[in-house]
């Protein structure tokens, strides 16, 4: 069994908000294991996955490149060792350019530009992860960078004609929808795509905390369990933030798709928030 070190109850605390004791309670029944330790204060309703937080994070910024006829865009997370460098000017111009660069090129290499910045700042720099979306057919790709460049969001919109693109309704909706998924960081476009494995786990979870009560009120209360869960980690499923979340973004989505006379979907998007590519 893994020593239940003070650091180690530490990163708990960190990842969970849990208190101390809870936290090392929990890892000596997880046997040092960190996410059996999440689950096990789940199931006990010490925290839920909402408060679950991000784990070890590193410096750098998020920085975004979309094409001018919004066909292409790029979202990039490039790491540095402190803050103060996360400010620099050209630290920021270096990561801008590395998405202009990936959205032109996929393949392009910004390895002789990265060490030559190395050398001149006196820091570590790191290219940690990038998407790149081309839309295919009808559709837009828009994203939005978060006061400070912590967090970035690439999305891609489709429509069913090609005129609804210039129309301003379609463009406010789209750019809505990228400040919705930076706010409400989703995991998935619909709740058809959550994964199974994901699904069963929150079914495990939900039935354990109520386990004492009846079957039928247990089976009730689970489902009622999911539908929260489903507001949370499903986009089109969470309330939308631009009207205090009292429609859903699936009915505003609807409402300007009546608006434009034609059928709009969100097809995909990612979210990137500093330090998750090092967890």
């Amino acid at each position: 069994m893994a020593e239940i070190t003070a650091a180690l109850v530490g990163k708990l605390r960190g990842m969970t908000g849990a208190g101390m004791m809870e936290c090392k309670k929990a890892l000596t029944e997880a046997k040092g294991d960190l996410d059996t330790a999440v689950d096990l204060l789940r199931k006990a309703g010490t925290v839920t996955a909402g408060k679950i937080a991000a784990r070890e994070a590193r410096e750098g910024v998020i920085a975004r490149y979309v094409a001018p006829d919004g066909r292409v865009g790029v979202l990039v997370e490039v790491n540095c060792q402190t803050d103060f460098v996360a400010r620099n000017e050209e630290f920021r111009s270096f990561a801008d350019e590395v998405a202009r660069r990936l959205a032109a090129d996929p393949q392009a290499s910004l390895e002789a530009e990265r060490e030559g910045l190395v050398a001149k700042i006196r820091e570590n720099i790191k290219l940690a992860r990038h998407a790149r979306m081309e839309v295919a057919g009808n559709g837009m790709i828009a994203a939005y960078i978060h006061t400070g460049a912590k967090v970035g969001v690439l999305a891609e919109v489709g429509a069913g004609r090609e005129e609804t693109l210039a129309k301003d309704d379609f463009k406010q909706l789209v750019k809505d929808i990228t400040l919705q998924i930076a706010a409400g960081n989703p995991l998935t476009v619909s709740r058809e795509q959550v994964p199974a494995d994901v699904l069963a786990k929150e079914r495990e979870i939900a039935a354990e905390q109520f386990k004492n009560k009846p079957p039928q009120a247990v089976a009730k209360i689970v489902e009622g369990k999911l539908e929260k869960f489903y507001q949370g980690y499903c986009l089109v499923d969470q309330g939308f933030v631009k009207q205090n979340s009292e429609i859903s973004v699936k009915e505003h989505v609807a409402s300007v798709a009546k608006q434009l006379g034609d059928e709009v979907t969100i097809r995909r998007f990612v979210r990137f928030q500093i330090g998750e590519a090092a967890a």
